[in-house]
């Protein structure tokens, strides 16, 4: 088995990388997929979540493969992991330090939540340059979606004139999320049937055909 390898990557902080990672995996791991989530981000958010998650469900009953890891180890377990897995996702730390490089370097396709807004765009160039420095394949997946369609319209415009891939499928600024990850789950197991978790199961599914 060889796993297709995610790096979540953005180096603006308060992006959802963490929460777009932990959504991602368990999306697939409902799918019926075998699925690991990797932390090398130094904040331990999704280290926090996991904990939380095995409190809530219990050990052994997570239903996705959970690594935190910084430094050298770091690449070494992404592909351990890619060798017993379909997917891989790699939560990374918001600046361009060695681990992300790491992460990026192994990833298959690089997403990078983006919020649409003019600043948070151009807070975006500095990942967009490191996937290219480092020959990964980018899609921008744009997160947080306020319901003013027109302002996303614009955005999705500007963002095609970086040639860069950007996913059809949005995520909106719903609660559900917060609210889900507060006790170790998502939305896709607390709210099934709203529209977060119908986001979710769409990024998902348009991620897993790159």
């Amino acid at each position: 088995m060889s796993a297709k390898v995610f790096a979540i990557a953005q180096q603006k902080g308060g992006a959802g990388k963490s929460t777009l990672a932990a959504h991602l995996a368990l999306a697939w791991a409902l799918k019926r997929k075998s699925v690991a989530l990797v932390d090398i981000d130094p904040q331990q958010s999704l280290a926090a979540w996991y904990a939380q998650r095995e409190k809530t469900l219990g050990e052994g009953k997570t239903a996705i493969t959970f690594e935190a890891v910084t430094g050298w180890r770091a690449a070494r377990t992404v592909e351990k992991l890619a060798e017993s897995h379909d997917f891989v996702l790699i939560d990374t730390p918001p600046h361009a330090d060695t681990d992300a490089r790491v992460a990026v370097r192994a990833a298959d396709l690089v997403v990078i939540p983006v919020q649409p807004s003019p600043l948070d765009l151009w807070a975006t160039l500095p990942t967009l340059e490191l996937a290219a420095k480092e020959k990964s394949v980018p899609v921008l997946a744009l997160n947080r979606v306020p319901p003013r369609a027109n302002l996303t319209a614009q955005m999705i415009t500007r963002l095609g004139d970086y040639k860069v891939r950007v996913a059809k499928s949005l995520i909106g600024n719903r609660v559900a999320f917060a609210e889900a990850m507060a006790s170790g789950r998502t939305a896709l197991e607390t709210k099934g049937s709203s529209i977060a978790a119908k986001e979710i199961r769409a990024l998902a599914a348009e991620l897993a055909k790159y």
